[in-house]
């Protein structure tokens, strides 16, 4: 066994520094959009890398005149709680002393009448209740704090909102994007990048004519890292560390995680802790094994909540069909029933955000969830 102690692969956080891979083309894109003021909605499914991408994108571009605000919603579940979470943020992430957000929220906040609320580590254990009336003037000027913060510090403040399709699920959720619009694009020294993971859900925000943010920014499509990229990294962390693997065994793990980028880190993170100085074929299999039970109750959970006929449509998928569901072939060997219920259970699956499409093309978000029901005995 390699004497080396610190696993060189990282997974289920945001990934940095010498555990970033590739991206080079995005990061160059989405660093000239954010510092040259244009607003970007940047979308792929889950475990892509997209949150990794804005963090490191935010750490390099962040200078004594721009300065990143993070913000995750996605446990915001109504309106009141977006602008709570994105009023401690704005003023948290753009502040560094505790006098001074009293001072921020005081100053431009002058409807809500704010409380602060400290834990035991006050610079970092805070948050901000707040008492108001729900009234137009109130809630825009939560939307106005991060362009009233940059004129008054001479900033330029980028915001960054992860997971920003949760909005959709709000109740008058096409209110609030209105509103959101009507402030949002008449600031000049702030930048928007909203991202998540349900792409559907996103690309219908906007990229619909009807809807508020439609043509709010530029829309940047995540793309899967390629094998011949991942290879030589997966190669190299291995080396790095004492340890060695074929490019053929590399491109394994990519193959069995269909190169999505967490798992590719989680699959080589499992591989490396089980082989000795040199990996076998067997240590893979037993690897992929282990990632497979590990998921086992969140796979298990996903088919209770499935119908018999949602549940019929994934398993032809796992045995690799992509498209042609209305087919009599395909209908009669998984019970589909009829071509009109295969439309519904896609409609079904696609909120569920099971699966996800690419033309007339369908695909399963989670590659292991596909080889576990794969492996499952059908009945």
């Amino acid at each position: 066994m390699s004497m080396a102690t610190e696993n060189p692969f990282v997974f289920g956080k945001a990934v940095e520094g010498p555990f970033f891979t590739d991206r080079i083309e995005d990061s160059k894109r989405l660093t000239a959009n954010l510092t040259h003021g244009i607003n970007t909605i940047l979308i792929s499914p889950r475990r892509w890398g997209k949150t990794s991408l804005v963090k490191k994108v935010l750490a390099e571009i962040e200078t004594s005149h721009i300065k990143p605000i993070f913000i995750d919603i996605f446990h915001c579940k109504s309106e009141y709680e977006f602008y709570h979470t994105f009023a401690t943020a704005v003023i948290k992430q753009t502040s560094s002393k505790i006098n001074e957000w009293v001072e921020m929220a005081k100053t431009f906040l002058t409807s809500i009448t704010p409380k602060f609320s400290f834990g035991p580590d006050p610079m970092n254990d805070f948050s901000i209740s707040f008492e108001w009336n729900q009234k137009d003037d109130t809630e825009v000027s939560i939307l106005q704090l991060p362009e009233k913060i940059a004129q008054k510090k001479n900033l330029r403040l980028v915001v960054c909102m992860d997971e920003f399709q949760q909005m959709a699920e709000f109740s008058d959720s096409l209110t609030l994007q209105k509103k959101l619009r009507s402030v949002w694009q008449h600031q000049q020294n702030v930048t928007y990048c909203m991202f998540g993971s349900k792409k559907h859900l996103l690309e219908h925000m906007f990229n619909d004519k009807s809807m508020p943010f439609y043509k709010f920014g530029d829309m940047i499509f995540l793309k899967k890292i390629p094998t011949d990229e991942w290879v030589p990294f997966i190669c190299k962390k291995f080396q790095d560390t004492g340890k060695s693997i074929t490019p053929e065994q590399a491109a394994r793990i990519c193959e069995v995680t269909d190169n999505l980028s967490s798992y590719v880190q989680h699959l080589s993170w499992v591989v490396w802790y089980k082989s000795n100085d040199i990996v076998t074929d067997d240590d893979i299999s037993t690897a992929i094994d282990d990632l497979l039970e590990q998921n086992k109750v969140f796979f298990q959970k996903d088919v209770e909540q499935l119908s018999e006929l949602q549940y019929n449509f994934l398993r032809a998928m796992a045995m690799g069909v992509t498209t042609g569901f209305s087919t009599k072939d395909v209908v009669r060997q998984y019970r589909l029933e009829s071509s009109a219920n295969v439309q519904s259970v896609k409609k079904a699956l696609l909120k569920k955000d099971i699966i996800d499409m690419d033309g007339k093309f369908v695909y399963f978000n989670d590659p292991l969830f596909k080889l576990w029901l794969k492996r499952q005995r059908f009945y």
